[in-house]
């Protein structure tokens, strides 16, 4: 069952695609709620964007709805049975490189098993007006001053 926020099949592949011809990562991120703190990850040093801080979460695939994606995404990040709940906000993001990335953020207030680091340089629980003391990826710049201003949750 797929919500009518998510893409999958034609809808998918018309997803990928802008007008410069470049392809359009779609991303699908969760906001792991505990209290007034949310879960952050920071990427390894090996990784593109070394020790920047993020939420965790990834591409989806053909076929996938943006909720399977993230569900399957936080198995395999974190070892979670996550519930993704209802979807916060959406963004499109540019990096200088030209290469685009459609961000689609959930929020996640359950999940079964214990969070384990899976592929992490580091993760904690952070409280939302601390955000902006993190170096975040530049994709979640603006989540994140919102987050800490109070909005969107």
């Amino acid at each position: 069952m797929t919500s009518q926020n998510s893409h999958t099949g034609e809808d998918f592949e018309a997803a990928q695609r802008v007008d410069n011809g470049k392809s359009v990562r779609l991303v699908v991120v969760a906001l792991i709620l505990r209290g007034r703190e949310v879960l952050i990850c920071q990427r390894r040093p090996d990784q593109p964007m070394a020790l920047k801080w993020e939420f965790p979460g990834g591409k989806m695939e053909p076929g996938e709805s943006a909720e399977e994606a993230l569900a399957r995404e936080l198995d395999e990040e974190l070892g979670i049975a996550a519930k993704i709940g209802t979807r916060i906000t959406r963004t499109r993001h540019t990096y200088r490189s030209g290469s685009a990335v459609d961000l689609q953020f959930f929020a996640v207030r359950e999940f079964g098993g214990e969070i384990t680091n899976r592929i992490f340089n580091d993760m904690k629980w952070c409280e939302l007006t601390d955000l902006p003391s993190y170096d975040f990826l530049a994709a979640d710049r603006g989540l994140v001053r919102d987050l800490a201003a109070g909005k969107l949750l």
